[in-house]
């Protein structure tokens, strides 16, 4: 079953993200508690599963903000569960950026992606390539690139220190790859869970171009 853009939660669930991004825009409404928005995110990703719900690539280009995360903690028994969740603090901005590569068919789900935290005058930006499996709604990547901003000015911008790369890419397995599970992608907001088993809620940005900051 394909859906595009369309809420993949019970109206209940799907009610408490969209409140929850709705007011972490500064819109007129009233922010849900940190419990609702886990359970809601929890919910919206069971329908998905049982609805068997699937997403193409395109919905996702753009850029992202992260509003909620759940985080995960581990158990005595060697389990990992998720945590209460939290709100991301507005001084810390937190955002994703995806896009299709260039000259390719959207089908085939090859792109970028970018990770950027700006607090105060310091600016982290990882960047590198991305692979969308619309079947599986799942989206591997892996950061190659690291821009590090002070005040505006570039202090350092290269390979990630310390990262090894392959030479393809797209010939690895998802296994051996960070990746985000997304079970909500609508026009207004993401929702994924991530590879170490934490969910996180994500708002779009509307810029008239779609790009990160100092983004060439």
């Amino acid at each position: 079953m394909t859906v595009d853009q369309r809420p993949t939660s019970s109206p209940d669930h799907s009610a408490v993200l969209h409140q929850a991004a709705a007011a972490f825009q500064s819109k007129v409404s009233e922010r849900p508690t940190a419990e609702a928005v886990a359970e809601a995110l929890v919910q919206a990703e069971k329908v998905a599963k049982q609805e068997r719900l699937t997403y193409p690539f395109e919905p996702l280009w753009g850029n992202w903000r992260l509003c909620f995360a759940t985080g995960t903690r581990k158990v005595r028994r060697g389990g990992i569960v998720l945590g209460k969740g939290f709100y991301v603090p507005k001084l810390a901005v937190a955002q994703l950026s995806f896009s299709a590569e260039a000259g390719t068919d959207p089908i085939l789900g090859r792109g970028a992606i970018g990770n950027q935290v700006e607090v105060g005058p310091v600016l982290l930006r990882f960047t590198g390539p991305a692979h969308y499996l619309g079947k599986k709604n799942l989206l591997a990547f892996d950061f190659t690139r690291l821009h590090i901003g002070v005040l505006g000015k570039t202090v350092y911008s290269g390979a990630v220190p310390g990262r090894k790369t392959s030479n393809d890419f797209y010939r690895q397995t998802v296994s051996t790859l960070p990746f985000f599970a997304f079970f909500l992608v609508t026009p207004d907001c993401l929702a994924a869970r991530g590879r170490g088993g934490g969910l996180a809620l994500w708002v779009r940005v509307h810029y008239t171009v779609c790009k990160l900051k100092g983004q060439s």
